[in-house]
């Protein structure tokens, strides 16, 4: 099974459309040789797998919160209804009972968090839950270096597909090499039995660089990153505001080219995902 987030669904796009790309998504996980697993909280009950309708009445509801994973408690408690971040998709799939889970990319640490303090719930997750998470590296607005850093401290396994060069989401390449490289979602299976044999506490990291045939041009990236970033500094946007504002401002600004670019990020997670959880599978349990 592979493990699909919500959030994209109640909050990354407008409706129809993110009704249609929750099930392109998985349509490819189905297609690679998976089962899709997109995760959610309806009404206070966590949901391993949404069925159409629910999916679509989540797509559809403006009061649709977005949970991550300190926030799943009170949702529950309260009844309510939301799509889950990285951070909660990770922890409910990993509990679970779900070892892979592909997703666009993953949070880290800010750029300015030597005065904010500002990291993502997703690398302490990562760092907690024994899910490997398939992702186009770190988002390109975050401090990427400071963000392998924390990753490195908690002892989460970071593998790059194809190449050592970690890649920047819209990017395929953030300019900065890890120590691994793999080449196949069998040789991640084996690394993922590998961690179970040594009851190692956290996750995996796969980076999967999208083809540079696909990324957003590098000048436009770099000009509306650098703009980006003093909007909100000039805006006074802080804490969990700053990455959709970053986000939204450079979306904006493309004309909708980041967004399929974004698209197809996911496409190819999950169709990575997909042979690393069949390889995962099938392996032997020892």
């Amino acid at each position: 099974m592979v493990a699909l987030e919500s959030t994209i669904i109640t909050h990354g796009l407008p409706h129809p459309e993110n009704v249609a790309a929750a099930r392109d998504f998985e349509r490819t996980v189905t297609e690679s040789g998976a089962v899709p697993a997109t995760i959610a909280v309806l009404d206070g009950v966590v949901r391993i797998g949404v069925e159409s309708d629910q999916l679509e009445a989540l797509a559809g509801a403006d009061s649709a919160l977005k949970l991550s994973a300190r926030d799943l408690p009170v949702a529950i408690a309260r009844g309510a209804s939301g799509g889950t971040t990285v951070a909660a998709t990770a922890l409910l799939a990993s509990q679970a009972g779900i070892r892979v889970f592909a997703t666009g990319g993953i949070g880290g640490v800010h750029r300015n968090a030597g005065e904010t303090f500002d990291e993502s719930a997703d690398l302490g997750i990562l760092g907690s839950c024994p899910i490997t998470v398939v992702s186009a590296g770190v988002k390109s607005i975050l401090d990427i270096r400071a963000t392998l850093e924390r990753l490195e401290s908690l002892s989460v396994t970071v593998l790059v597909f194809g190449t050592r060069q970690f890649p920047a989401f819209w990017l395929a390449d953030s300019g900065i090499r890890v120590d691994f490289s793999i080449s196949s979602g069998a040789e991640v299976a084996a690394v993922m039995r590998a961690a179970d044999a040594l009851r190692l506490p956290g996750g995996i990291l796969v980076a999967n660089p999208l083809p540079e045939s696909a990324e957003l041009d590098r000048e436009t990236h770099d000009r509306l990153l650098a703009e980006a970033l003093d909007a909100a500094q000039a805006a006074a946007v802080t804490g969990k505001e700053i990455t959709p504002f970053l986000l939204d401002y450079i979306h904006s600004r493309t004309s909708g080219t980041s967004v399929d670019v974004n698209l197809e990020i996911v496409r190819g997670n999950c169709r990575l995902a997909a042979e690393i959880a069949a390889a995962y599978a099938a392996a032997p349990t020892g």
